[in-house]
This record gives C-alpha cells, sequence and structure tokens, in this order.
C-alpha cells in the first residue's frame, strides 16, 4: 500500500491518539483508527491488521496487568461470545448491516445516558450476566462493535477502575484472537495486513505509553467518566455513519 507524505502522517496521527486512548481507558483502539484513519488509507487489509494490533497492545501492557485481570468474567464472557460468533456474521447479514450497528449503537447510548444520570448496578453480577454479556458481544461482532457491550457490562457494576481496565483489554485481545480463523477464511488476513502492522507499532507503542501514564495518575471518577464519553463516540460515530450509508444506500 503506497501513501502519499500527507496520509502517512494523518495515519500515524490518528494511531498515535486511537493508542493513547486504548492505553488510558483499555478500549477503543480499532474502532476509532477504522473511524479515523480509514479516511486516508484503505479500511480493508486495516481489520486483520488491527485484531494483530489488539494482541500487540495487550502484550505491550501486560506488565501493568498482573494481579488486575478477573479471569474468571474473561473466560465466561468469551465462553458466551463464541457460543454465537460462528452465527453472528449470518445474523448481522440478515437484518442488514447499517440496521444491526443502528440497533446496537441506540442501545449503548442510552444505557450510557442512564449512567450518567446515576444508574449502575448495586452489586456485581455473576456467571450468567458475564455469559450473556459475552454472547451480546458474540453478536455485536458481526457488526464490528463487539467490545461496546462488554464495556457498558463492566463499567456498569461497582469493579475497581484497575480490574475494568485490565479485564477488558485482555478480553477484548482474545475475543480478537478467537476471530483471526473467520479473517483468514474471508481472505481479510494478507500479507498487506502484516505491512500496516509492521507500519503501526512505532505511533502505537508511544500513544500506549503516554495513555498508561494518564491513567496512574487519574482518579476512579475521571476514568469512569471518560470511559462513558469514549463510548458515546464510539456509539454516535457507529451511528451517524450507518444512518448516512442508510440514507445514500451505501
Amino acid at each position: 500500500m503506497e501513501l502519499a507524505l500527507w496520509q502517512g502522517v494523518v495515519f500515524a496521527l490518528c494511531v498515535v491518539g486511537a493508542a493513547w486512548v486504548r492505553g488510558y481507558s483499555g478500549f477503543g483502539f480499532s474502532a476509532l483508527v477504522i473511524t479515523s484513519a480509514g479516511l486516508v488509507v484503505d479500511p480493508v487489509p486495516l481489520v486483520a491488521a488491527l485484531v494483530m494490533c489488539e494482541v500487540a497492545l495487550t502484550l505491550g501492557q501486560a506488565r501493568g496487568l498482573r494481579g488486575n485481570v478477573d479471569w474468571r468474567r474473561v473466560w465466561t464472557m468469551l465462553a458466551g461470545a463464541l457460543l454465537v460468533m460462528p452465527f453472528s456474521f449470518a445474523l448481522i447479514a440478515g437484518m442488514g448491516e447499517n440496521t444491526a450497528r443502528i440497533a446496537i449503537s441506540v442501545l449503548v447510548l442510552l444505557l450510557c445516558a442512564a449512567m450518567f444520570a446515576g444508574w449502575r448496578f448495586r452489586s456485581e453480577i455473576g456467571v450468567g450476566g458475564n455469559v450473556a454479556a459475552g454472547m451480546a458481544s458474540g453478536l455485536a461482532n458481526g457488526a464490528a462493535m463487539s467490545g461496546l457491550p462488554v464495556v457498558v457490562f463492566l463499567a456498569s457494576q461497582p469493579i475497581a477502575v484497575a480490574v475494568l481496565r485490565a479485564t477488558l483489554i485482555v478480553y477484548i485481545a482474545v475475543v480478537g484472537t478467537a476471530a483471526v480463523p473467520f479473517l483468514w477464511q474471508t481472505g481479510l488476513l494478507r500479507l498487506e495486513s502484516f505491512v500496516l502492522l509492521g507500519a503501526m507499532v512505532p505511533p502505537m507503542a508511544l500513544g500506549l505509553w503516554l495513555g498508561g501514564r494518564r491513567f496512574h495518575a487519574a482518579s476512579p471518577q475521571d476514568f469512569r467518566r471518560f470511559t462513558l464519553i469514549v463510548l458515546c463516540v464510539l456509539a454516535g460515530g457507529g451511528l451517524l455513519r450507518s444512518l448516512a450509508a442508510a440514507v445514500t444506500g451505501g
């Protein structure tokens, strides 16, 4: 993939910014890169590259995650996602990707509004709720929005922010890894994806480092507020993009 100088600069800045958000909040990297850098770079080879980036980002944050990952949540949510992931693309295709994105985005925005107003679960949700959240994530994966249901689910519970962030980071990486066979099968994983991955590593490392420093200096209240804002931005962007595609027939 050949890029003009200005395209390369814009792409690198988008990756730095998205990695900063990921380093701070634990999610949002892939969605932000697709939304922003996808304007100057072909988004098709980006999809598989971003899956590999999520794994690389998790490895880069591994030292800071030790002792904070709720592995029981990770595996039970993954079990739920794997139950429906093989069928999610067919289900989304049946209802239409734009319709699915609109439905998911509206639901996330409504839940964010409720949380901004002070709504929370009074206690942590058990195994059944984790599996259900994973199933919602697996379904949303068909519309490339697998992380949003899980972020809402975890952020609405009285979970320590370090545990919330670490669990999110690991879960997103594990779900991304599970999606690799589907990417290979559909032809989205190709040599160009690995070239993009190599180009993204330096700006990604810089943004991740800066975001991680910000997280360690932030209060739990600031972290939760920022998480909700990022959720609203991602869901709002997905909603607008899908509405525009529906109107134009794209």
